[in-house]
């Protein structure tokens, strides 16, 4: 099968199905402009305001949807109470970046503006996202960071986010190269997609030939081992020397250094405008280190962060919550963590 075709049917796959009526939550689907949602707003009384939430669903940039993270926002919505806006943004590869970044962008700006017809406090409204999306909440949040005609985000929930597409060797990518959900591959695969919609240039990415030597000079300083905790290499971690710069290659991807794709990339000046934060890491996962680099960054630059760290998680494992057959109690906890992070802004 081409490659469309197989997108097409792991998308099919991974799309989710609409559930029922729920007796605690109004379902509301809608459209903010042309991007769609659906909200999840508390029946029982409020005494005030609620806060809000802004959900953007993982998958690659290239799969899952609304539905498919259907169960999550619910859990949020009804365990929080807090009107819960989950972000159906368009998907690549026909939808190449910065089309995603774009609707959530513009689907939050459009619910910062409307907060009185949801019931919701414009002081307490958060971004949140799960890999893909939790790249999408990062950018998201960096934009609005320096907006004086919007109302300040309370806070960015960030669930093992993708942060940077410079170095997919750092110890999580070699430590879990073949875990599931989420290989070393697929990661690099889904960031092409994403970009260029073509992902031809796949082995030299995962080499590190497609960013020149003074590129990565200077990121070096964020995007780098020696940043990461020693206790997360000891499971196996081999320094690793980029091979040769290819020009060429670069020349597809230059994008690739802009902070709307990687948030880890921002310069301090962003980082330090940014609200307080929640950023939750799985041990077997690929993205394990972009989560550990941004929190640094975030510390380093006086902002407030949660961290929650699964031990015995992996990539992928909140958007199984609720499933009967995929059960996992660590996804019910990490979930409540979250929950716990809401209640307390």
């Amino acid at each position: 099968m081409g490659v469309c075709t197989k997108i097409a049917f792991t998308r099919y796959m991974r799309s989710g199905r609409k559930l029922g009526p729920d007796p605690q939550l109004a379902l509301v689907d809608a459209r903010f402009g042309r991007v769609p949602v659906r909200l999840y707003r508390p029946r029982a009384p409020s005494a005030g305001l609620r806060p809000g939430a802004i959900f953007f669903h993982g998958g690659g940039w290239l799969y899952c949807s609304i539905d498919s993270h259907e169960k999550i926002c619910r859990y949020i919505a009804k365990e929080s109470e807090s009107v819960v806006v989950s972000v159906g943004y368009r998907l690549a590869p026909e939808h190449k970046y910065p089309a995603a970044y774009e609707d959530c962008l513009n689907a939050t700006i459009h619910f910062m503006r409307n907060t009185e017809h949801y019931g919701v406090d414009p002081a307490r409204i958060s971004v949140c996202g799960d890999s893909a999306g939790g790249n999408l909440a990062a950018a998201v949040s960096q934009t609005l960071a320096g907006r004086s005609d919007l109302p300040k985000l309370r806070a960015q929930i960030l669930i093992y986010p993708g942060l940077q597409a410079l170095d997919f060797n750092l110890p999580s990518y070699q430590q879990n190269r073949g875990v599931p959900l989420l290989f070393r591959e697929r990661a690099a695969f889904f960031a092409l997609q994403y970009l260029n919609g073509d992902a031809s240039h796949m082995q030299e990415v995962l080499k590190g030939s497609h960013i020149p030597p003074d590129m990565r000079m200077k990121y070096r300083k964020w995007v780098s081992p020696d940043n990461i905790p020693e206790k997360f290499k000891v499971r196996g971690y081999k320094p690793h020397k980029p091979h040769e710069f290819k020009a060429e290659v670069y020349e597809t991807m230059k994008r690739f250094c802009e902070p709307n794709l990687c948030p880890l990339l921002a310069e301090d000046a962003v980082i330090q405008q940014l609200p307080e934060s929640f950023i939750l890491t799985c041990e077997f996962d690929v993205l394990r280190d972009d989560g550990l680099l941004y929190k640094k960054r975030l510390e380093d630059n006086g902002i407030q962060v949660t961290w929650y760290h699964l031990e015995d998680g992996f990539h992928g494992i909140m958007s199984l919550y609720g499933y009967r057959v995929l059960k996992f109690r660590s996804a019910k906890r990490g979930l409540d963590r979250i929950v716990k992070f809401l209640k307390g802004l």
